[in-house]
């Protein structure tokens, strides 16, 4: 029976195992490098803060989720965007559906080209201290001398 004559292995040798091993470091000090920008762009709160930097267009304002397409926001029928992302107070994903029938304090955003609403987060105590627009909306675009100061006694 005649069989294909295959080709030996190379003697194991001393360069051979060396160039190896140099080879293996040189691969991971690069992926060590690679990491170490990744891991500095990640951007970290000050210690002791829970604070969450939004974007400028994020309004204020309670929101109810009655389904996982119809929400009220500010006790008005608002529809949801199909890609909504609601975040909790650790900027973790939530299931709409997990929300229904919750009044939420949240910061959102509605997107401009259909109206509805794309993104929103809940808030911790120390974010709802902070102001921000559409917290105070109210019917009129005046305000009265008694909504700003306190009735005197």
């Amino acid at each position: 029976m005649y069989t294909m004559n295959r080709c030996l292995p190379s003697p194991a040798s001393p360069t051979s195992a060396a160039t190896r091993l140099l080879a293996a470091c040189c691969c991971c000090a690069a992926l060590l490098a690679l990491a170490a920008p990744a891991a500095a762009q990640t951007v970290q709160p000050p210690a002791g803060t829970k604070v969450r930097n939004f974007p400028e267009a994020a309004l204020r304002g309670t929101l109810v989720v009655t389904s996982t397409v119809e929400s009220q926001l500010n006790g008005k029928a608002q529809r949801m965007a199909p890609g909504m992302r609601l975040f909790n107070v650790d900027n973790a994903l939530v299931p709409l559906h997990m929300a229904i029938g919750k009044p939420l304090r949240v910061n959102y955003v509605i997107e401009a080209s259909t109206g509805m609403l794309i993104t929103a987060w809940i808030l911790n105590t120390s974010e709802v201290a902070q102001k921000r627009k559409g917290e105070d909306t109210g019917f009129f675009n005046f305000s009265f001398e008694s909504d700003t100061k306190p009735a005197l006694r």
